[in-house]
């Protein structure tokens, strides 16, 4: 009768290749989890070391530098002057801005776009743009000019300001950002002296 006496020990061997194999598993699983863990502690001190602060828009200042409506043709003429400025609040990375583009409205109709070509600003600096608006007749409905006329009475002019940039920068080794930063404003004037009334108007980053 032929002997079964090596199947016990070919039996272990395949048992101790397996355990091998499992073992060598959970070390490179191991070894996997403490790279990502390393990775995102390597990260997060980095964010709190470079604090890194998003780059955006605001109009800081503007005036009404002349408004006149001519009744008899119903038309109405506008002159303004409007400020925005880039503001990179980050200590160590430049920001760059592209496609800024910004449309101004005044009751409902679209009056001038205001436009930038690309730029930088320094770290932890801001760059102003100062945008002449004339603007050619525009034609007035009845509600318009009833509007206007309104606006007059109350004091108050309004116009609308929508628009934004493309923003970039780097923030260390976390590599580069990019993002679209929007304005979305109301900008109101007294129509007496025609002086600017002070209100926010900053960009929201998407």
């Amino acid at each position: 009768m032929p002997s079964n006496s090596k199947l016990p020990s070919s039996r272990s061997a395949r048992d101790g290749r397996r355990n091998a194999l499992v073992w060598c598993g959970v070390i490179i699983c191991t070894l996997l989890t403490l790279a990502v863990i390393i990775a995102g502690i390597v990260i997060f001190v980095g964010y709190l070391v470079m604090h890194p602060r998003v780059p955006y828009v605001s109009v800081i200042n503007a005036q009404l530098d002349r408004i006149q409506i001519d009744h008899f043709n119903g038309f109405l003429e506008i002159q303004v002057t409007i400020i925005i400025r880039a503001r990179n609040g980050n200590r160590l990375a430049h920001a760059t801005f592209l496609h800024s583009n910004y449309t101004l409205s005044f009751e409902g109709e679209d009056i001038a776009q205001l436009v930038a070509p690309a730029f930088e600003v320094s770290k932890n600096s801001s760059v102003d743009f100062n945008y002449e608006v004339q603007s050619s007749p525009i034609p007035l409905g009845p509600e318009q000019a009833d509007q206007v006329e309104a606006g007059f009475n109350k004091d108050l002019i309004t116009f609308g300001l929508k628009g934004g940039a493309r923003v970039r920068w780097k923030v260390g080794r976390l590599g580069p950002l990019e993002f679209s930063c929007h304005l979305d404003c109301r900008l109101h004037f007294h129509a007496s002296n025609l002086s600017y009334v002070p209100s926010s108007c900053t960009s929201k980053a998407k």
